[in-house]
């Protein structure tokens, strides 16, 4: 009796088990390096997956067409077992061609990409140098000059560990108007006596607290990891997301109508005052100075490099505010993407607002960058999109090499992150 309790039991609960799982839309080139040359055709194969098995008799909806541009190919057809093979046209400049495909299962849509390189050393940017950008910015340089650094460097023992010692720092930086602002950081040095080189670690886009760079502290660097936005950067995280979607949503454009009040200013100078703390720094060997980070990080890292004849050497991930210009010229620009034509009037594409982006456009900082760099990213970047960034990168004078992971969007993955960390600590300690 208790045998066929258990099987009545046991056919009662299989029919009511049900099955979830990721769907996973994969989109590739018909190239393994996923290049081509002008005029020669790309083919996309789209697959879907679910487990592990091919998914059939779905609706797919792919496009293609120029990144980040309205697409010249949109369709929806029914993806079968054996996925589907699509004529992506050609392009007939350098630049990049993308395919961007979803599907809707169980009311969530999932989403795949990628993106056909056509000669993208050969991309050169739409912006243009300002006649007086040198000026410009030595003048910012000399009024930064004028203010005192007023250094107030604060022990953080909970943030170190046995070897790093970190300290919260406030700097004078120059302000928006004739009152100085502040500049702040977490600063990590290694607490055994003896003279050490120094990396100034910028941020990407946002408002949030820092940490510091203990692990790299820890193989004998000096390490400042900063913040832009003039606020301490160890106060509570409820802080920082208030400002960012109240006082500091959008950041990115505020004053853009006037070059001596662009948001950016007051934070390019700040970069240049951390690096006065750093060469100031006791423990400094006095030769080697770096800089490094991501997106706006990776920005502001050629920003600083072609600013300050300090730095001796970069590491910048998928740099952002490269060839923003590139929208009014019908194809990609960078991040913020300000000049995108997306929905309503072109708020940002007055004259004033363009003439502004010549003074603080990567590109134009990339020119004078004569120091050696890594520089790395991938195809599938949407926010930084790789038409951009190959713009600022190959107008760089200086030694560079540039580290590809091909598949990867705004993200970069751990093998990247690896050989980067490694570049920088032979660099600084060699």
């Amino acid at each position: 009796m208790l045998r066929l309790a258990l099987l009545s039991l046991l056919a009662f609960a299989l029919p009511a088990q049900e099955r979830t799982g990721t769907i996973f839309v994969r989109v590739s080139t018909d190239h393994a390096d996923w290049r081509y040359q002008p005029g020669q055709p790309v083919h996309f194969k789209i697959t879907a997956v679910q487990d592990g098995q091919p998914l059939s008799g779905v609706q797919l909806h792919y496009r293609i067409g120029p990144e980040m541009m309205p697409p010249t190919i949109d369709q929806t057809v029914t993806l079968p077992a054996e996925g589907l093979t699509v004529d992506g046209g050609t392009m007939k400049e350098p630049g990049f061609l993308r395919a961007i495909a979803t599907i809707e299962r169980n009311g969530k849509t999932y989403r795949g990409l990628s993106t056909a390189a056509f000669q993208p050393e050969k991309i050169q940017p739409t912006q243009h140098d300002a006649d007086d950008f040198d000026q410009f910015w030595s003048a910012g340089k000399a009024a930064l000059a004028k203010i005192p650094m007023d250094a107030k460097v604060t022990p953080l023992p909970e943030y170190g560990n046995a070897s790093v010692a970190c300290f919260h720092v406030n700097l004078q930086n120059v302000g928006m108007s004739a009152t100085p602002s502040r500049f702040y950081g977490i600063l990590c040095e290694p607490k055994a006596p003896g003279k050490y080189p120094a990396l100034l670690s910028v941020p990407g886009a946002g408002v949030r607290p820092y940490r510091g760079l203990v692990e790299m502290a820890s193989k004998g660097i000096i390490t400042l990891q900063v913040g832009i936005h003039g606020i301490p950067v160890t106060l509570e995280q409820q802080l920082y997301d208030s400002l960012g979607t109240g006082a500091l949503a959008n950041y990115n454009t505020f004053g853009l109508d006037n070059r001596d009040r662009y948001y950016y200013r007051r934070v390019y100078l700040g970069c240049v005052r951390a690096n006065d703390f750093l060469v100031a720094h006791p423990n400094w060997d006095g030769q080697h100075l770096a800089v490094t980070g991501g997106s706006q990080g990776g920005a502001l890292s050629i920003v600083t490099a072609g600013l300050d004849p300090r730095v001796k050497g970069l590491a910048a991930y998928y740099p952002a505010l490269s060839d923003v210009t590139g929208y009014i010229h019908n194809r990609a620009g960078g991040w913020p993407h300000m000049f995108r034509a997306t929905e309503g009037p072109l708020m940002h594409r007055s004259p004033d607002k363009i003439a502004t982006t010549r003074y603080y456009d990567v590109v134009n900082f990339a020119r004078r960058v004569k120091v050696p760099g890594l520089y790395t990213w991938g195809f599938n970047d949407e926010t930084c999109p790789p038409t951009s960034m190959y713009s600022a990168y190959n107008v760089i004078p200086g030694q560079k090499k540039l580290l590809l992971a091909l598949e990867t969007g705004h993200n970069n993955v751990p093998e990247q992150v690896a050989e980067v960390e490694a570049w920088l600590v032979n660099f600084l300690k060699n």
